[in-house]
């Protein structure tokens, strides 16, 4: 059974950091398309970056150059480094996962993800306060 498992959420100030893992395991492919996603209150999920097994990455124009996705040497563990945090990140995060294959998307609408990425994880709630 594969399992993905989030951590290293918080509440932070304005301008602070702050680095979320993820693991997958239990899942039998080779290679595997990895994304972050985050929910706010009463908006849709939307893709925040992601990172293919060859190391290539995506990230929306609200987080560039703010968030940095990394994978670890086992390639089933990802990072995201979230610096210069402002309010409007404030959301849940979720860790997404596929089989590799195709462009490594996670700029979709909600329905879109849900369907496209076959593993989730629960999410590690993000805070940003003034």
């Amino acid at each position: 059974q594969v399992q993905v498992v989030e951590s290293g959420g918080g509440s932070v100030q304005t301008g602070g950091s702050l680095r979320l893992s993820c693991e997958v395991s239990g899942y039998s492919y080779s290679r595997l398309c990895m994304g972050w996603f985050r929910q706010a209150p009463g908006k849709e999920r939307e893709g925040v970056a992601a990172i293919e097994s060859d190391g290539t990455t995506g990230y929306p124009n609200s987080v560039k150059g703010r968030f940095t996705v990394s994978q670890g040497n086992a390639k089933n563990k990802m990072y995201l480094q979230m610096n210069n945090l402002k309010p409007e990140d404030t959301a849940t995060y979720y860790c997404a996962a596929r089989r590799s294959g195709g462009y490594c998307n996670v700029f979709l609408t909600q329905t879109a993800a849900l369907r496209e990425f076959e593993y989730w994880g629960q999410g590690t709630q993000v805070t940003v306060t003034d």
